[in-house]
């Protein structure tokens, strides 16, 4: 099932809140009544969560995978499109996010992280993998993209503006 770019920013909500009930949601996406909460996700996200047995809602694993958003990422300050001052990521984005361009710094190709990564820490990850992470990295506001003849990358914060904390968890290929 392919989501809208709606119903993955609402997906998103239910990933960072939960577990969480109607009246949370209402509140964030600004809809009238838990039942139009109810209805919506009935209607749009019916595969990605479900209620626990106190009635709580929350997101399945699919979930969690198809939205990103991980445990220790400051959500209300992304929300409101600021960089977080700590983010929890997989070793390759911490990695990532050590050798990518600075912000005054001419951005980078995934190609030329690609080969910073290689120097810095001896890893060898498929292109594909770095592209996720420079991309969900963009997601969290640490990492502006800039388009040119190819993507190219570079932080959108000072590196010592964000604490950087690795998680249990490894990226896998999507």
């Amino acid at each position: 099932m392919s989501l809208t770019d709606e119903e993955l920013d609402r997906l998103a909500d239910v990933v960072r809140l939960q577990p969480t009930k109607n009246a949370e949601l209402e509140d964030a996406w600004g809809v009238d009544g838990g039942s139009a909460v109810h209805r919506y996700l009935e209607d749009h996200l019916k595969e990605y969560y479900y209620r626990d047995d106190d009635s709580l809602i929350r997101a399945t694993a699919e979930a969690n995978d198809l939205v990103d958003v991980e445990p220790g990422i400051e959500a209300d300050a992304v929300a409101r499109g600021d960089a977080p001052d700590r983010i929890s990521v997989p070793r390759l984005e911490a990695q990532v996010f050590e050798v990518v361009a600075g912000p005054d710094e001419r951005s980078q190709s995934v190609v030329s992280v690609l080969s910073a990564l290689r120097e810095a820490f001896d890893v060898d990850p498929e292109a594909g993998a770095v592209r996720r992470a420079l991309r969900r990295l963009e997601r969290k506001n640490v990492v502006d993209v800039e388009y040119r003849t190819v993507p190219t990358f570079r932080l959108a914060v000072d590196r010592d503006a964000v604490e950087v904390a690795v998680s249990d968890e490894e990226t896998t290929g999507e």
